[in-house]
């Protein structure tokens, strides 16, 4: 099974997220932030498939979710969804990072670590 990420269930969204991690400064904790510009969920076809429920996060061990979910609109017009997916254990971030691993892989993503 190839790694994917819908918010309707059984419709996977084709558009690329723009991904931004934190992980607290004793790694039991992280914070997983999604930005999807113009995604097809937000199309007038797709809108009619279904409602947005949360963010799943699906690959070969099974799915991860979110119901943090908020769309951002421009002049009326939906532009953005942004999620949160929150990791509350190390065991959690390891399972997500398996994900991004798959997910990346599959898409060609690439992993650029923030200078400070």
């Amino acid at each position: 099974m190839e790694a994917k990420i819908e918010f309707i269930r059984g419709l996977k969204e084709p558009i690329l997220p723009d991904v931004r991690l934190t992980k607290s400064r004793d790694g039991s904790t992280g914070t997983a932030t999604f930005c999807f510009k113009n995604p097809n969920i937000l199309t007038k076809s797709t809108i009619k498939k279904g409602e947005i429920t949360g963010m799943y996060l699906i690959d070969e061990e099974g799915v991860l979710e979110t119901r943090d979910v908020n769309a951002r609109f421009n002049n009326g017009k939906p532009e953005k969804i942004e999620a949160i997916y929150i990791m509350k254990s190390p065991e959690s971030w390891n399972r997500f990072m398996r994900f991004m691993k798959r997910y990346s892989h599959i898409n060609g993503l690439v992993f650029t670590k923030a200078n400070y």
